[in-house]
């Protein structure tokens, strides 16, 4: 990628990246238009391309920078402070989902970038989806209490299932075209994870919160 494009004027920038999600989020890659994106971005083809060498480039710094920006939207001082498991994937959801209502082409892009298959820009997407659970798992899950958890209880695998059911609830509602609601979808998120507190830890942590 170009350096130049950092140093054009944040809104500008924004512009840009806000076209690409638009564009590529409403349409597979092979039929997302460069030319619809530079339209909607206000600049010309050209200029595009020397920020970006091409099409696929642009496309991948998009993923990432979706990726970064949940990130740093998310860990902040109230999520570091979080020990219980289920507490956490709560607080994140909620965060990731407000950024969705106002961001909404960049759920829609990222979906689409999720589940990419056989075009051009597949093969660099499994790199960069490949390992994210264990590092998120490794990175965001290190002041969890794991000691409230049955033995026979991998919280791994569980992160991943609630992951699957969160995103397979997402990608049902756009493929019905309709308009996330973020309350409705925290309520049956949380009502996954209660079902799921209960399943997963011991006992005596079931007895505790009845007592708190």
């Amino acid at each position: 990628m170009n350096e130049k494009f950092y140093e054009l004027p944040p809104e500008k920038q924004q512009r840009i990246i806000n076209a690409g999600l638009e564009v590529f989020g409403a349409h597979d890659y092979p039929q997302a238009s460069t030319d619809d994106i530079t339209a909607k971005a206000e600049i010309s083809k050209g200029l595009l391309f020397y920020y970006f060498k091409n099409k696929k480039e642009f496309y991948l710094f998009l993923f990432d920078y979706c990726c970064e920006f949940f990130r740093s939207q998310v860990v902040t001082e109230d999520f570091i402070k979080i020990t219980d498991f289920f507490d956490l994937m709560e607080y994140a959801a909620r965060i990731k989902y407000s950024v969705i209502l106002q961001y909404p082409y960049m759920m829609n892009f990222v979906m689409k970038a999720y589940y990419s298959r056989r075009e051009e820009v597949s093969e660099a997407m499994k790199t960069r989806i490949a390992s994210p659970l264990g590092e998120i798992y490794t990175v965001y899950f290190k002041n969890i209490d794991f000691s409230r958890f049955k033995p026979n209880v991998d919280p791994q695998q569980l992160l991943q299932m609630l992951t699957w059911m969160a995103e397979g609830y997402i990608q049902d509602k756009l493929r019905q075209s309709e308009t996330l609601n973020i309350d409705e979808l925290m309520q049956d998120f949380h009502s996954w994870q209660e079902m799921f507190r209960k399943i997963a830890y011991k006992e005596e942590d079931d007895e505790n919160d009845d007592e708190g």
